[in-house]
């Protein structure tokens, strides 16, 4: 199911006056070690119909397998690796401004979905409001996708929000930055459907500076000239693991670097 950028248990400190806060929140599912784990996936791995199934079927066997379990505490930093991720998956630079102000232009191929479904979460979750993460939506997914209401994306951002002690509309003072740094892509069936997952850095700043992982796939489709995120039920929750760590590697995530 998931949901967009994934988990984190972040632990959020805010400074009021001379009282320090401790807010620990969750702000997007996670999914717990008792889970189902799966191996992890290489970038570009292909899911073909079987004789008893349809495309749509394999679409959605695609999006439901299992993601690897992690404990929340994996979001939070930790010791970077030494070890070798494989090589880097190459993200497409944009070409220019889409709806909602999303960068698009990306190519049709799996790390043009990649790159697409970054810029999506990036402009979503750096609005820091719901009112942003409700246009990003709005303009960003086909029919039958998610919607202002179902999106998981916009219930992390309320929850953000509510961890900070803000309202929907956000404020002036804090400041959200999502950074795209591992990922991987989980499968595609056909040349307009593909699973990408991303694995961001995300940083919260209200007054202090708060640091977690979190993660997201989503079902990504080509519709004539860009990468909209499909219909059907959110792909199964990706990891949150902190990037660079040995555990993000374990999953399968690779380090993303721009073309």
């Amino acid at each position: 199911m998931l949901t967009l950028l994934v988990t984190v248990g972040l632990v959020f400190v805010f400074l009021v006056g001379a009282v320090v806060v401790a807010v620990a929140r969750t702000v997007l599912p996670t999914p717990t070690e008792t889970e189902s784990t799966s191996t992890p996936e290489s970038a570009g791995t292909a899911a073909t119909a079987s004789p008893s199934q349809s495309l749509e079927q394999a679409q959605d066997a695609l999006a439901a397998r299992p993601m690897p379990a992690v404990p929340e505490s994996a979001a939070r930093p930790g010791p970077v690796s030494t070890r070798d991720p494989g090589p880097s998956i190459v993200l497409p630079a944009a070409t220019h401004i889409g709806p909602a102000g999303v960068p698009t232009g990306f190519p049709q191929t799996p790390e043009g979905a990649l790159a697409q479904l970054a810029a999506i979460d990036q402009a979503a979750v750096q609005s820091a409001s719901l009112d942003g993460a409700r246009e990003v939506i709005s303009a960003w997914a086909a029919p039958g996708g998610p919607t202002t209401s179902s999106w998981s994306v916009v219930a992390a951002v309320g929850r953000l929000l509510e961890a900070a002690g803000l309202s929907g509309g956000g404020s002036a003072q804090l400041a959200v930055v999502l950074t795209p740094l591992m990922g991987l892509i989980k499968g595609v069936v056909g040349s307009d459907f593909v699973v990408p997952c991303i694995d961001f850095e995300l940083d919260v700043t209200l007054e202090q500076t708060a640091r977690g992982a979190a993660a997201d796939c989503q079902r990504m489709v080509w519709r004539t000239d860009r990468w909209l995120i499909g219909p059907g039920d959110e792909p199964a929750v990706p990891p949150s693991v902190w990037p660079g760590t040995d555990r993000a590697i374990s999953v399968g995530y690779r380090d993303l670097r721009r073309g």
